[in-house]
């Protein structure tokens, strides 16, 4: 196992001091450190500043109880480094330069796949060194306004002016519901170290991923854990989705069904009431109707984050999800104020197609590494009238090269239904590999004709390759054949491909 990066640097160093610069981007944590070293790249001028004192974000903290719920494989099937390591490697960032790549397993000391808290920290700061991305830290963003061509962020260092600015701040800020009393309860973000909860009775209000996680962390302290909330956990969904949540739901989950400590509960938290010797909840059941009273010693709110706004509301960001999440385009840009990008956990405001009602993985690190190279390009082109070449395929390329993605490309096994390999068959350019473009753009964009290569999980739990193909300006989309040995480069597929793409070879 590596050692961690000691400082990696970066104390002492203030580059980027107030001005006028191209992008500004705010944040350092794994969303910021992408998209600086994307934009770095692309040739664009930009500047990073933080509140924080070192990299690394929410990891600095979170998870609480120090194991992540994403893994790290540093064995195998893939060697590390390559293209296909990332679909097992979730959590490093990404980069072209061998020594930047694939950090986070060098850390790992192989008692889980799932990294503890400070190997990731110590993979984001190796990167940050190594990547030499430069940040200005202890610079906290205090407002935001409209400016001459672009904006104006007042910092406690001073103003800074830019064209675009990237907001980077993750969906860092505690967030509770409006439940009587809930106001009163410790949040996820203010739990006790797991061995103060021994022998109690704690209820947690929340069933999502920092729920299921406190839950995980207390069942060898706690004498009884309830968990509650209306909806319903829908296991079958989680134990196969891209969005890595498995570890943390299925160990409290099989003490519940075992008859365990463990109470899993779908009920609407009523209210919240401090007693003499703890607190009451009272709840009302929803798939199984019923009231409901508990009188337990602590009472822990387990529900959620949201992005950090300020006064982004007023510059006309608008939100959803209780306004929690910024609502975003494919790329990654305020529906509502041109201009102002997000980066990191907050690009799930991109909802995506959002077909087999699978969400995309873009609040994890191993979905929004994508999504920075998606956006910085759209940056570069739409801005700064910078534009990549495109490589050029031979027309007896193209199957192959379809069939090839399906198989191997990390963006697309990562960001299933979310993200895409594109082709497009250009009168004046020819046929061009696009790259990797949000399916939901390719879906509803006009252009020339093109066909798209993504991977789907369906409602089955089956995974295949999916092809959607744009001819005369209407779309169809075509499922592949699944394959219980994720073989999808078979013959059957490829006379599919063919067959599908054909007509926009001749």
């Amino acid at each position: 196992m590596a050692q961690p990066v000691a400082n990696a640097g970066l104390e002492g160093e203030r580059p980027f001091p107030p001005g006028d610069y191209s992008v500004v981007v705010v944040g350092s944590g794994p969303g910021g450190l992408q998209v600086s070293y994307d934009l770095r790249r692309a040739g664009i001028d930009h500047a990073v500043i933080s509140a924080d004192h070192e990299p690394g974000g929410m990891f600095r903290r979170w998870p609480l109880f120090q194991r992540l719920i994403s893994w790290t494989k540093p064995y195998a099937p893939s060697e590390r480094g390559t293209r296909a390591y990332q679909w097992h490697d979730w959590n490093s960032l990404l980069a072209t330069e061998s020594q930047e790549q694939a950090l986070v397993a060098e850390f790992m000391d192989g008692t889980s796949y799932f990294p503890a808290r400070l190997e990731m920290e110590a993979g984001l700061r190796a990167f940050t060194e190594r990547a030499h991305i430069r940040i200005r830290y202890g610079c906290r963003w205090e407002s935001t306004r409209r400016d001459d061509g672009g904006f104006a962020l007042g910092t406690s260092d001073g103003e800074y002016r830019c064209r675009v600015v990237v907001f980077a701040v993750g969906t860092t800020a505690p967030w509770k519901p409006t439940i009587p009393g809930l106001e009163l309860v410790p949040h996820y973000a203010e739990c006790h170290d797991a061995d103060y909860y021994a022998g109690r009775r704690v209820f947690v209000v929340g069933k999502r991923n920092s729920g299921f996680e406190v839950a995980d962390g207390l069942l060898p302290w706690a004498r009884q854990v309830i968990l509650g909330s209306p909806s319903p956990t829908k296991l079958s969904v989680l134990t196969h989705s891209y969005a890595g949540t498995r570890a943390r739901y299925i160990q409290p989950y099989e003490d519940y069904v075992m008859a365990g400590g463990t109470l899993i509960l779908d009920a609407a938290i009523e209210r919240v009431e401090r007693t003499d010797g703890g607190w009451r909840v009272q709840a009302r059941g929803t798939t199984i109707p019923g009231d409901w009273s508990f009188d337990v010693d602590e009472v822990i709110a387990a529900t959620g984050f949201t992005t950090p706004m300020l006064d982004l509301p007023d510059l006309g960001v608008a939100t959803f999800r209780q306004n929690r999440v910024p609502v975003q385009t494919p790329f990654f840009e305020s529906t509502t104020a041109p201009g102002v990008f997000f980066a990191g956990c907050a690009t799930q405001g991109s909802s995506g197609i959002s077909k087999y009602m699978h969400g995309s993985a873009s609040a994890a690190v191993q979905g929004f590494r994508y999504n920075a190279g998606v956006m910085v390009r759209h940056i570069a082109e739409r801005f700064f009238d910078s534009k990549s070449t495109p490589t050029e395929l031979e027309p007896d390329a193209v199957v192959p090269f379809l069939l090839r993605e399906a198989v191997e490309g990390p963006e697309l096994w990562n960001q299933q239904t979310y993200l895409a390999r594109a082709v497009a068959f250009d009168p004046d350019r020819g046929i061009v590999d696009e790259g990797v473009v949000p399916l939901a753009h390719f879906v509803d964009a006009a252009g020339p004709d093109a066909v798209a290569v993504t991977v789907e999980t369906d409602d089955n739990g089956d995974i295949h390759p999916a092809l959607y193909v744009r001819r005369a300006g209407k779309v169809l989309d075509r499922p592949l054949v699944a394959s219980p040995l994720q073989e999808f480069g078979i013959e059957e597929n490829r006379v599919q491909i063919e067959a599908l793409v054909g007509p926009l070879l001749r």
